[in-house]
């Protein structure tokens, strides 16, 4: 269910989209827009083990170890990149430029941070030791 403003501001972005086409007049053509409506981005489970293996058969490599984002539209995998790094896998025979952006804002969001260093502990000697000066 799409929220009702949200509905909205798509409607009158796509009602201006069509009549700027129509002042361009015929000839002049609009980049195809992707649908990514069917299109979900998550974790691989095992039972897509198959279907991973699949794409790095397509690929002509070895399935790499460790868990994937995967990309998955209407329940067939077309993409995955590995969360921990590396070259993607892809199906050759589908268009996957745009899953692959999508899955690597997704991978970089669940990746660990990096441990910041805390200079808590570094300030509370400092303090203590001014204390018993």
């Amino acid at each position: 269910m799409i929220h009702p403003e949200f509905m909205k501001l798509t409607v009158a972005e796509h009602v201006e989209a069509l009549r700027r086409d129509a002042r361009r007049g015929p000839g002049t053509r609009r980049r195809p827009v992707i649908d990514t409506r069917d299109v979900e981005l998550r974790l691989c489970r095992v039972a897509d083990d198959p279907q991973l293996d699949r794409l790095a058969e397509l690929e002509g490599r070895p399935t790499p170890h460790g868990r994937f984002v995967v990309a998955a539209v209407r329940g067939r995998i077309l993409a995955a990149l590995p969360l921990m790094g590396g070259p993607p896998l892809r199906d050759p025979f589908a268009r996957t430029e745009h899953l692959l952006r999508l899955l690597e804002v997704r991978a970089e969001q669940l990746r660990e941070p990096a441990p910041r260093r805390s200079f808590v502990p570094r300030y509370v000697s400092l303090i203590r030791g001014s204390t018993h000066a």
